[in-house]
């Protein structure tokens, strides 16, 4: 009988999975947005969103387990006093994929991965009055 694969494996140990999985969730909440292999976005995608609706609980246990997780600090009180709060209103879907193409040098399909409620980045424009 077939089964669904649960979990996607990425070729990695479940140590060596959990361990790459944090410090994506980590670089994702420091930088905003991170470029990566779309298997690795699709992956990261469903922890990251775990660790938003901890830090939307808040209490002690909620930061406990997030700490326990990502191993960072910083990347937890950055999760819990700023993504958090941004996503408070949202009831899911706080991250957006979008594939890029395939890599250069080996052809994988790449993607970037980013908050939805992140402030966008507006560019200032020169505005010539004649």
């Amino acid at each position: 009988m077939r089964k669904r694969r649960k979990t996607v494996k990425l070729q990695r140990d479940a140590a060596h999975r959990r361990s790459l999985l944090s410090n994506l969730t980590c670089s994702l909440i420091e930088h905003g947005k991170i470029r990566t292999t779309l298997a690795k976005a699709k992956a990261l995608r469903p922890v990251a969103e775990k660790m938003v609706t901890l830090g939307k609980r808040g209490d002690l246990h909620a930061r406990r387990q997030a700490v326990a997780f990502l191993q960072q600090k910083d990347a937890v009180k950055a999760l819990f006093e700023e993504i958090a709060p941004a996503a408070a209103d949202r009831q899911g879907g706080y991250c957006r994929i979008i594939k890029l193409g395939a890599r250069q040098s080996d052809s994988a399909p790449m993607a970037l991965i980013e908050w939805v409620d992140a402030p966008a980045e507006v560019e200032e424009v020169e505005v010539v009055e004649a």
